[in-house]
């Protein structure tokens, strides 16, 4: 930690001399955010905040957030069969989410929205059918605990915004192809209608999939309408459906990665049938009705509210059955400030609101033909939960430099089982409840440069998943008893800046960095690929992060993100006899202690870098060169098995320019090669996976998810303004 807080306080002296340099009021457009419940700048919350534009993910598939997310300290995305399936995991928080029980498509322990509208789950699980990047404008992803305004699973929170910035009609027409089968068309129509915008995003994309058995197709629409009601009253209504279909290669043992990575998982004493073989994917058709309002009362009050309706139709080839869900997930939120003059030197605004969300539905289990539904019922059953929760949050700006923040946040989160087949024994009930806190100190040098020290609890109960007993378990319910809410504390000291330079062939200069310490009470760990779920006592995560990103004369701009971090277990004891296969709870097993291991599923440091170049001698024309170098971390508690370390590069060359013989058009298009050196590396691992049999002598463990090779992606799209 030590080591961490020097080169903290070295950063923050060097901004505190920039800052006698030049007191400067400099502020690029789109530095507002509102993942905060308000529009404000990311200068003037006590916490680590992001920005991510369009232009820093619009020459990707477009297919997954780690497309985009890459740039951004303190967050490990990763893609595990190249489609929607991939993992986020910010600061730790999430690291859990990866094996065969982790629901595939899925993620955990961090919030996700879009324009306003979770797509997370009252459970805290988010699945990312309704996510198409290329048609968005913006991301906003806080990296530290957001429990204080968001509640359960914000670990962080990512606030992805469709393209609603427009100030003329236009219609945009794009097509994507890359290796692997991958196609891609997307049309953007924007429209302005009076004192209201309607857009509208189509896109259809499909993919061969590089491994064997891991194809997926997805067709999404995503349309809007914002209009003025009124001076004081501003009315969105959203409409959203997608249908999406991904099939699932499976892990491979270590001894499978060596001799072909490409292939889908093979038959072991454990897989039986494969993968392949049960044609395992996920079919699944959702979409959303939303609406947001909010009203200026007056000066000093103002109201907002959102309310949505996201019904779910999910079919599920997975773990030798077939299931059918039919769910509705339902919601609001409603959230009402107040601004306070105390006198000319003093303002306070005092927010508070809250959210409800339910989802509930059935599920009925067939048996597995042939990787078909049977019609043989062997289960059916209603799972649901409901999320409630009350914040409040006052600040205080003494002089516009100095603000104080003071918040906290009620929740309640309720699960219930119903089994129709066996409702005495296995139909159950359970509800989980905390107060998070959340207090910073800012004080501002200048509009654009600022320090931070916050204090922050974070509160997030089990996924629906990782509520089932332990098998084997005595008396078991369909809700293990055993476990409890994952509450966490965030100490955090960081600073912020943008640095209107203009000297020494520097433009601009923005960059943030900071230091925390997360101290975690019953953090929850996968056992045998998640098929049950235990806590750990105490874990300790302890990480710098730096954000920097330069334009120099010429045309360059330099982008890097670093993390460094220290994560271990600081209290955790288990019985062994839950490391072991099949489990039976009547035996006394041999305490294990994991006392001073590595956390699971967390590399120790990430390190970004992109340099572009805007061409002089040619308008329009753009190349870029990146470099990710992600760390070594282990895949087990008893920190066996190692995934290594691994160095990804990629190029890209582009074009976008307003033709000289129409000023209404502008051709664009860009060639990326990924993985230009072609690296094989290991992209997603399942975390305290199982072993199976990968010969008539030995076991491996059944666990490594293998990245992209080399492959390339072309794009090249017509953009029309009136």
């Amino acid at each position: 930690m030590k080591k961490y807080i020097i080169l903290f306080f070295s950063i923050v002296q060097f901004s505190m001399i920039s800052a006698q340099e030049k007191d400067t009021t400099f502020i690029l457009k789109g530095i507002e955010i509102s993942s905060t419940r308000k529009t404000t700048t990311s200068f003037k919350e006590p916490s680590a905040i992001s920005i991510i534009t369009s232009k820093d993910f619009s020459k990707s598939r477009g297919y997954g957030l780690d497309d985009a997310l890459s740039l951004v300290p303190g967050v490990f995305a990763q893609s595990r069969y190249g489609n929607q399936d991939i993992r986020i995991t910010i600061r730790g928080f999430g690291a859990r989410g990866s094996g065969e029980r982790s629901n595939s498509g899925t993620s955990r322990g961090i919030r996700i929205l879009l324009d306003g509208f979770p797509e997370t789950e009252p459970d805290g699980r988010t699945s990312f059918d309704q996510i198409d990047i290329s048609t968005m404008s913006k991301m906003e992803v806080i990296r530290t605990n957001a429990s204080a305004l968001w509640g359960n699973g914000a670990g962080g929170l990512v606030s992805v915004s469709s393209n609603t910035t427009f100030e003329k009609p236009f219609v945009d027409v794009q097509t994507f192809y890359g290796g692997f089968g991958f196609n891609k068309n997307a049309i953007q129509v924007g429209a302005i209608m009076g004192s209201g915008k309607f857009f509208l995003n189509v896109s259809n994309t499909n993919s061969d999939g590089w491994r064997d058995h891991s194809s997926s197709t997805q067709t999404l629409l995503n349309s809007g309408i914002i209009a003025a009601l009124s001076e004081q009253t501003k009315l969105g209504v959203y409409l959203l459906g997608t249908t999406n279909v991904f099939h699932i290669p499976g892990p491979l043992s270590q001894t499978q990665f060596n001799s072909n990575p490409q292939q889908a998982q093979a038959d072991t004493s454990y897989y039986k049938p494969s993968y392949s073989e049960r044609d395992e994917r996920r079919f699944n058709r959702l979409g959303r009705i939303g609406v947001s309002l909010s009203h200026s009362i007056d000066e000093s009050n103002d109201l907002s509210a959102t309310a949505y309706i996201n019904p779910k139709y999910l079919q599920r080839s997975e773990r030798n059955s077939f299931r059918d869900f039919t769910r509705y997930h339902v919601g609001g939120s409603f959230v009402y400030r107040n601004q306070f003059l105390l006198n000319e030197n003093i303002r306070m605004t005092t927010t508070i609101g809250n959210d409800e969300a339910y989802q509930d539905g059935a599920i009925i289990f067939y048996q597995l033909k042939n990787g078909q539904r049977d019609s043989i019922i062997t289960d059916d059953k209603r799972e649901g939960a409901n999320s409630y929760g009350a914040f409040a949050q006052e600040e205080i700006f003494v002089n516009d430099n100095i603000i104080f923040s003071l918040g906290g946040r009620y929740d309640n989160v309720t699960y219930f089982a119903e089994n129709f087949l066996n409702p005495t024994n296995l139909s159950d009930k359970k509800s989980f409840t905390k107060i998070t806190p959340k207090i910073g100190i800012t004080y501002l040098f200048n509009p654009t440069h600022s320090f931070y020290v916050s204090y922050g609890g974070g509160v997030e109960v089990p996924a629906g998943n990782e509520t089932d007993p332990a098998q084997g378990q005595l008396n078991a319910r369909s809700i293990n008893p055993l476990l409890q809410p994952i509450i966490s504390t965030t100490y955090e000291i960081g600073t912020k800046q943008l640095l209107d330079i203009d000297r020494f062939l520097t433009k601009v200069v923005s960059y943030d960095a900071a230091v925390y310490l997360i101290s975690t009470v019953n953090d929850i760990v996968p056992y045998q690929n998640g098929r049950f779920y235990l806590t750990a006592g105490e874990t300790r995560r302890i990480g710098l992060e730096l954000g920097l990103t330069a334009q120099f004369d010429h045309g360059f701009t330099l982008s890097t993100s670093l993390s460094v971090s220290n994560n271990k277990y600081v209290d955790y004891t288990i019985d062994s006899v839950f490391t072991k296969r099949p489990i039976n709870l009547t035996l006394s097993g041999k305490l294990i202690s994991y006392k001073d291991n590595k956390l699971i599923g967390i590399p120790d440091y990430i390190f970004f870098t992109r340099l572009r170049y805007d061409a002089s001698f040619v308008e329009g024309l753009y190349s870029e060169l990146s470099l990710q170098n992600v760390g070594e971390y282990y895949a087990d508690d008893s920190n066996i098995l190692k995934v290594p370390s691994y160095n990804i590069i990629n190029a890209t060359i582009g074009y976008s320019k307003v033709l000289s013989f129409y000023d209404h058009l502008t051709l664009k298009g860009f060639i990326t090669v990924n993985n230009l050196i072609d690296t094989k590396y290991i992209s997603s691992a399942y975390i305290n996976p199982d072993f199976g049999r990968v010969s008539t002598t030995s076991k491996q463990a059944i666990y490594i998810e293998p990245g992209f090779p080399q492959y390339l992606i072309a794009s090249l799209g017509l953009s029309y303004s009136f």
